[in-house]
């Protein structure tokens, strides 16, 4: 399973990347605002700063909503380095932004998805990846899990190349769970990945052994 890391923070990428475990980075608009990044040549360039740190998939999103509007900007953003991926969001001008995209060999991040119809559709117009939003679900008392396991089993039937990229991750037990139910990418904050690392009783072990070490000097 691929790691991506859900953030515009330079700092935390480069964490992430010198844990020699990430392959992507995914962000949004929000996230962009978080940073205090406004304007469209400001986004251009932060986005080509973190292709600079990460090699591999970086999602960039498009602000427009209309299918003519979606494919300019793209296009923009695919043009800032190879490893871009233009990020769509799923509404009707969008699958056909999607497909617009296939044809032309630009990878595509098909965003807000909540349902396995939606993912279906998605893979149709030739995503790269589609971005099911668990904790998004969660938050509504619906199993944003349960979701990941129907798009896999859909997946899995057509032999579909489209890859399940589980997003809006809350917690290191959505990353286990995505792992065992078989989706393609995680993108998670920095905290949710650095939560795997933790366990008490490797804690105590170190502990034990430091001292016994010790000990022995």
């Amino acid at each position: 399973m691929k790691f991506f890391i859900d953030t515009a923070n330079l700092e935390q990428i480069k964490e992430a990347q010198d844990l020699g475990i990430l392959d992507g980075v995914t962000t949004n608009p929000s996230l962009m605002a978080k940073e205090g990044i406004n304007g469209a040549e400001a986004i251009k360039q932060h986005y080509k700063t973190i292709c600079e740190i990460v090699d591999g998939d970086i999602s960039a999103e498009v602000l427009s909503t209309t299918y003519e509007e979606m494919i300019k900007e793209g296009e923009e953003l695919a043009a800032i380095h190879p490893n871009i991926v233009v990020k769509i969001p799923m509404i009707k001008d969008g699958v056909k932004a999607l497909k617009y995209f296939s044809d032309k060999g630009i990878k595509t991040n098909c965003t807000l998805i909540f349902s396995a119809g939606q993912a279906l559709l998605a893979a149709k117009a030739g995503a790269t990846y589609v971005s099911p939003f668990l904790g998004r679900l969660d938050d509504i008392s619906t199993d944003g899990l349960n979701l990941i396991e129907e798009i896999r089993t859909i997946y899995n039937n057509y032999m579909y190349d489209t890859e399940i990229l589980a997003a809006s991750i809350r917690s290191p037990m959505h990353i286990i769970n995505c792992a065992k139910i078989g989706a393609d990418v995680i993108t998670s904050p920095l905290p949710s990945i650095l939560a795997l690392l933790k366990h008490p009783l490797t804690d105590l072990g170190l502990a034990q052994f430091v001292a016994d070490a010790k000990k022995l000097g």
